[in-house]
């Protein structure tokens, strides 16, 4: 029996709940890119923008999933999608090129900021304290979160931003990428996420062990799959690894 050495994490919805967090997120960047624009035209005395929070978010989404289709390298790569769609939506009302530069990049921190005010699990920290006496720890997100500047930043030595590396899990990337750097064969490893497409089933594919944290069901899980309903159960898996041993 092969011997557990490192443990990869998702990081949305499987150490925090994430649904709230972007929805302020969503909504409080865009206002605030409103509401400053229209402050600094005002002040110069130059015309309100014909945006408002619900068309211009509208139009804000539509151009991403546009340029999601027109560049599909891009797809994963959800910053660059953001500054992209807000520069192009700035210059159709008008704004320079060096000013739509500007405003969406300002924009995009505004949206870091937010991004990163995230709640872990209450025992999310102590767990991965306890983990990381014995064993490598590493993050793999979807999500563009600044990994630096989240909560748990400090118990990740390894964390991979997969849409930097244009390819989003379920592309393999990432779980390799992550395991190189960690010089750990996937036999000896552990991913734990809550989704089955994006999480589950490239570790698996890949010979990983993994923890799919998701409520119960009746299907049968293919070998080296387990299944909690939150992350503070993930003990329970690993003492039944180790007794497998």
């Amino acid at each position: 029996m092969t011997v557990l050495k490192a443990i990869t994490f998702d990081l949305d919805d499987t150490l925090w709940d994430n649904h709230g967090v972007m929805l302020r997120t969503e909504e409080g960047h865009y206002r605030w890119l409103l509401d400053a624009l229209s402050a600094w035209r005002a002040a110069r005395q130059e015309p309100a923008l014909a945006l408002e929070p619900v068309n211009g978010g509208q139009d804000y989404l539509q151009r991403r999933l546009q340029l999601a289709k027109d560049v599909p390298d891009r797809r994963g790569d959800f910053t660059w999608l953001r500054l992209r769609a807000l520069e192009a939506q700035l210059e159709a009302q008008g704004l320079t090129r060096s000013g739509a530069l500007l405003w969406a990049a300002a924009a995009m921190n505004e949206f870091h900021r937010l991004r990163i005010q995230v709640t872990p699990h209450p025992e999310a920290t102590g767990l991965l304290t306890a983990l990381a006496e014995r064993y490598q720890l590493a993050a793999i997100t979807n999500g563009n979160i600044h990994l630096a500047r989240q909560p748990l930043a400090a118990h990740f030595p390894v964390a991979i931003a997969a849409g930097e590396l244009l390819a989003p899990k379920p592309d393999p990337t990432p779980f390799l990428t992550a395991l190189a750097r960690l010089n750990v064969v996937p036999e000896c490893a552990m991913h734990v996420g809550d989704s089955w497409e994006e999480d589950i089933l490239p570790a698996q594919q890949l010979g990983m062990h993994a923890v799919w944290i998701a409520a119960a069901g009746d299907e049968v899980l293919p070998p080296r799959v387990h299944r909690i309903a939150h992350i503070k159960d993930l003990p329970s898996v690993l003492k039944l690894l180790e007794n497998d041993v």
